[in-house]
Order: structure tokens, then C-alpha cells, then sequence
């Protein structure tokens, strides 16, 4: 009988041969993705009787998407999280046309706003630069994020998709993060501007800067499952990350990289400093 080591390193319960089963026909059945688009019920394609039963949920997730969007903010949660056997995964935006996102890739929505489910287990909205300021602004987008964030049971983001959950009423008082360029922007929304790769308060979870929407759907997938499923799907990505340079934060990355990219955001800051503000005055106002 093995163990499996739990959050804080610890030793956790016994893995029971049930459970290593169980292992084994969730990466058979990661094959082809465990997650069910909507309307897709065909059942697993392996015998999955052996594995904990917690292991099959029941959830719909979704995804808001929008023009210039960044693409791997989602992705990368997206590809962790269509994994949960059970779950439906949607990909929401303003319409079915196809969203063109920052560098050019293509994404087709499979609901809308009017179309998407009335009650959201997990809300995830992405970010972006110019995309992501015009989404703030745009009406339908922040009434669709505050109708889904009221009642949804996690409501999350990666990178700047902060700033729209902000936007919508759905971070004030909350604990949160967003690209490092942007974090401190979050105040306006009367959300409290916190460091981290991960950042959770109570449902609130947000991811830092693009890449960190790896790890944030990873962590998901053991809060909605559990650790040793979630370890399972890691295996399954092969996800072990050594980058060959260590500047991938404002603490490890040369002064030069960084004095480069400040300058290059530096309108774009300016513009999401001035519509926060805008949109927090108004918010403070009702």
C-alpha cells in the first residue's frame, strides 16, 4: 500500500490498489480527453469502475472569451480542466462568430451569453492588453460576468482577466492578482492587490501573468477532484517546466528585461489606470 504526500508535504491517506486503478483508467481515458464538450455524452471509452466515485463530477464550466484576448491564458486552464471526467466545459462569448485572439489564433464559442448556462459551477476569464481594456468597457461583457460571478461557486481568472472580474463588481474586498504590470490597478476596484502565482480568498482564485494559468488550472483540478487525480493529469501533460532562462518574474528577470517591458506598457498601463478608476468611481457611486 502507498502513500501519497498531501498539500503541506505531509503524508496524506493510503492509496489503496481501488484507487490506483482508478489512476490508471483516468490516463486510458485522458486519451481522448475526459471532459465532455456540450452535448457530447458518449461514455468513456475504458472500463472506469474501479475509480473513486468522487472522481466523476458534474460541473459546468465556463470561459469567456473575447476579441484579442490572450490565447494561452486560456488554454492553459482549459487543457487542465476539460480533464475532469464529468465536467462540461463551454466556451462563452458575445456571439457564435468566430474570436480572433492577440496573436492571431481562433477560437470558436460554443454558447453566448444568452445561451450559456444559468448556473456556472466555475466562471474563468482570461486576459490581454488592448482586448482586455476594450472588454471593460463593453456593456454586455461586465453584465454577463456579474450575472454568471453572483451565484457561481468558483469565480476566476488568469492574468489580466482580473481586471474584469474587477470590473464587474466581483472582486471588492477580495484578495486578487493579475499580471505584474497591472496588479496594483486592482485597488480601483476595491480588491486588494496580492502577489502570487496562485492567489485564492474564499471562491475568488486568480492566476498571475499567462503561464501561471498552468499551475492555477492544475490547483483547480485538485480542489474540484483531488490530489492524487490531479497529480495523474499533470503526468498525462508531462508537465514538468525548466525553462532555460530564470526571468520569468520581476525578481529573478535583469533589470534590462524588465526597464524594456515597463516602457512598452507604459500607454497601455495609463489607459487601464484611467478606465479602472472611471468604472471603480461609478461602481463606489451606486
Amino acid at each position: 500500500m502507498q502513500r501519497q504526500i498531501d498539500k503541506g508535504g505531509q503524508f496524506g491517506p493510503p492509496i489503496t490498489r481501488r484507487a490506483l486503478a482508478g489512476v490508471a483508467a483516468l490516463l486510458a481515458a485522458s486519451e481522448k480527453g475526459l471532459a465532455q464538450s456540450p452535448g457530447d455524452a458518449r461514455p468513456p471509452a475504458h472500463d472506469m469502475s474501479d475509480m473513486p466515485k468522487h472522481w466523476m463530477g458534474d460541473e459546468d464550466i465556463v470561459f469567456v472569451i473575447y476579441p484579442a484576448f490572450t490565447a494561452l491564458d486560456m488554454v492553459g486552464p482549459h487543457y487542465m480542466l476539460t480533464n475532469l471526467m464529468g465536467a462540461r466545459v463551454h466556451i462563452v462569448a458575445k456571439t457564435l462568430e468566430p474570436v480572433r485572439s492577440d496573436t492571431g489564433l481562433v477560437f470558436t464559442p460554443s454558447a453566448t451569453f444568452e445561451t450559456a448556462p444559468a448556473k456556472v459551477d466555475l466562471l474563468c476569464v482570461p486576459g490581454g492588453t488592448t482586448g482586455t481594456l476594450e472588454a471593460m468597457k463593453d456593456e454586455a461583457t461586465i453584465a454577463y460576468l456579474e450575472k454568471a460571478g453572483a451565484n457561481a461557486r468558483f469565480v476566476t481568472s488568469v492574468c489580466t482577466g482580473s481586471l474584469l472580474l474587477g470590473a464587474a463588481g466581483l472582486l471588492d474586498g477580495y484578495r486578487a492578482t493579475s499580471h505584474w504590470v497591472t496588479v496594483q490597478s486592482l485597488a480601483h476596484f476595491g480588491a486588494i492587490p496580492s502577489k502570487g502565482r496562485i492567489v485564492r480568498d474564499r471562491n475568488r482564485i486568480t492566476g498571475g501573468g499567462v503561464t501561471a494559468g498552468i499551475d492555477f488550472g492544475l490547483a483547480l483540478v485538485a480542489e474540484m477532484r483531488d490530489i492524487l487525480y490531479a497529480q495523474t493529469v499533470q503526468l498525462l501533460a508531462e508537465y514538468a517546466p525548466e525553462p532555460p532562462f530564470n526571468a520569468g518574474s520581476t525578481e529573478t528577470a535583469p533589470a534590462a528585461a524588465k526597464t524594456m517591458l515597463e516602457g512598452m506598457f507604459q500607454t497601455f498601463l495609463a489607459d487601464i489606470e484611467n478606465v479602472a478608476k472611471v468604472i471603480g468611481s461609478a461602481r463606489n457611486a451606486r
